[in-house]
């Protein structure tokens, strides 16, 4: 199974955090929310790891939609 590469990107001043995955290691990318949030390097927040963590919610649902569209269009009627 091939797995395809995702990225979430936030810009936030003069720094850009980009957070690469594949599909199937979301929960490395929390963790790597969490670690960068800890972090205070850098002027990523706690606020900043709720938007990405909201906007990979979003994406995984999309995903699920189109898997849910895909199987009923292929759906073979059995009448």
């Amino acid at each position: 199974m091939k797995r395809t590469k995702q990225q979430l990107v936030l810009n936030k001043g003069r720094e850009k955090f980009i957070f690469r995955y594949e599909n199937g290691q979301e929960d490395k990318l929390l963790d790597a929310l969490i670690e960068q949030a800890k972090d205070n390097r850098t002027d990523f927040d706690w606020f900043d790891a709720a938007v990405l963590s909201f906007k990979l919610t979003q994406s995984l649902i999309g995903q699920a939609n189109e898997l849910l569209h895909e199987n009923v269009d292929t759906q073979i009627p059995t009448n």
